[in-house]
């Protein structure tokens, strides 16, 4: 697997400073799972009465791992928690040898931190079809437990990379009742990137106090407008995984319907999926895409991933193309309701089309400029109804190619 050296134009200056979460601890280690001489596999202890929830891809062929938390993560417990994941390889496609490997680990794990097996959730990240070396990992649990600290979540967030460019981390507080709330969250993804979920996984802790059917209920409704509406390629992965671990150490008590929270929990969410497209492969533009007028809030997804997902937008946006007549395109080929005759089309503030036609006041040298920044939007009304939604996505370059090309070397 090639080393990635160069980082996105699109990165954020800096990792951002994460405030310690209370209630659990990170450690990361080099285990040599597929690289060498970095940080590969990393351990998060989480303290007894932490709540769980999660997402998960919906792929037909997710990996053993996945399928393992699946089945975990909707059992009510009070005893601790802990979450291991290691890059390089996603165990996945590997028949029952990924399912033993995943019970090596899980075991092993449960022994070296005194939990129920029922408590340890695995993910794995990287290439598809090679047996994980799960030994190379349990070897490294004593390491991993003596090294195990509040403050090493940035060793976490650099260890679950695989062509990610740079390490992904995002946090937020909340103010309920005059105590302070925190969240703190990290994730990876780059490539195979779309709905249900994405090549992500993304660990969000807090100290809230949460029962775990509202934190559930919270982070699946509020995945739909943040993971699940960005996409680098259109490629579901095996592997999508976000957990989000609820130590409850404040003591501060949140419930499903507060909304400070939940805009919290959001933003922290949308920062880190803003992240994963601008680490997209070979990204240089980030696109966001307005979709208002719509029917229905599903015809209005339905557009904007057309949009988001057609190499021929992807190619225009990177060359700095203003090729409205692709989006037009894309806008006829998604399935959802549109009228020609109806929609407009703007890029930025800039109308381009509008009335079945280019607009009379657009000027070509207008829209060429707004596509020379790094920050794109397009916004298209489609004059049907009141419906809207908005997707994230970058521009497809030759970057993407040549790291997906050498991918396994």
């Amino acid at each position: 697997m090639a080393e990635i050296t160069t980082v996105s134009p699109l990165a954020p200056e800096h990792f951002p400073e994460l405030p310690t979460i209370e209630g659990v601890k990170f450690a990361a280690v080099e285990a040599g799972v597929k690289y060498a001489n970095r940080k590969d596999v990393m351990l998060a202890e989480l303290a007894p009465g932490t709540a769980m929830a999660g997402v998960f891809t919906r792929s037909a062929t997710r990996s053993a791992a996945v399928l393992d938390c699946q089945e975990k993560i909707a059992q009510d417990s009070d005893a601790g928690a802990a979450i291991l994941v290691n890059a390089g390889n996603a165990n996945a496609f590997t028949g029952k040898n990924g399912v033993t490997s995943v019970k090596a680990v899980t075991d092993a794990v449960a022994a070296c931190l005194d939990l129920p097996e029922t408590r340890v959730f695995s993910s794995s990240t990287g290439v598809i079809g090679e047996p994980l070396p799960h030994d190379r990992i349990t070897g490294k649990l004593e390491e991993l437990r003596g090294k195990l600290s509040s403050d090493a979540i940035v060793d976490a967030a650099e260890a679950i990379r695989t062509t990610d460019t740079f390490a992904k981390g995002a946090t937020r507080s909340a103010e309920i009742n005059g105590q302070t709330v925190k969240i703190a969250g990290i994730a990876k993804g780059s490539g195979m990137i779309a709905p249900d979920m994405a090549t992500m996984l993304v660990y969000i802790f807090t100290d809230a106090k949460i029962a775990r059917a509202d934190l559930q209920a919270m982070v699946s409704s509020l995945n739909n407008v943040t993971f699940n509406a960005i996409t680098v390629d259109s490629d579901t992965s095996t592997s999508d995984t976000l957990l989000v671990a609820a130590t409850g150490a404040s003591g501060v008590l949140v419930g499903k319907e507060d909304q400070t929270f939940r805009t919290a929990l959001h933003e922290v969410m949308l920062d880190l999926a803003h992240q994963v497209v601008r680490d997209g492969e070979g990204a240089t533009k980030f696109v966001e895409i307005n979709i208002t007028g719509a029917a229905s809030a599903e015809e209005a997804r339905t557009h904007a991933m057309a949009i988001a997902n057609s190499p021929l937008v992807k190619t225009a946006v990177a060359g700095e193309d203003p090729n409205w007549g692709r989006i037009v395109m894309a806008i006829g080929k998604s399935g959802a309701q549109a009228d020609r005759d109806l929609l407009s089309i703007r890029f930025g503030d800039i109308l381009v089309a509008e009335n079945g036609w280019v607009s009379p006041d657009y000027k070509e040298e207008a829209g060429a400029s707004y596509m020379q920044q790094q920050d794109i939007t397009i916004n298209v009304d489609l004059g049907l109804g009141d419906a809207q939604d908005t997707v994230w996505t970058c521009d497809l370059t030759h970057g993407y190619i040549t790291i997906n090309a050498d991918y396994r070397s």
